[in-house]
């Protein structure tokens, strides 16, 4: 099952609308804008928005977290992402 991670900490289930993967479309609604694809462990990957940093999104601590060891030691994530398996994006 996927999960939004948003900047206050909730979190929030979610489904693909249109069959079993999320499409372009719906992901890009999810972060608000061009979409960036982080690998996780165990075939996971986040996604978060491409120019989130140029935007100013507010930092996302939970997501920053969760993707500490794939992303650089300095680096963070803002906005909004969605975590689910890879396979669930087509």
């Amino acid at each position: 099952m996927a999960e939004i991670i948003k900047p206050d900490g909730s979190r929030q289930t979610v489904a693909p609308k249109r069959g079993k993967r999320f499409k372009l479309d719906e992901l890009q609604a999810i972060v608000g804008g061009y979409i960036e694809i982080i690998a996780l462990p165990n075939q996971y990957i986040m996604v978060l928005n491409e120019e989130g940093k140029l935007k100013h999104l507010p930092s996302n601590a939970a997501a920053t977290a969760l993707a500490r060891g794939t992303i650089a030691g300095s680096d963070f994530i803002v906005g909004d992402v969605l975590v689910c398996a890879s396979k669930e994006v087509s």
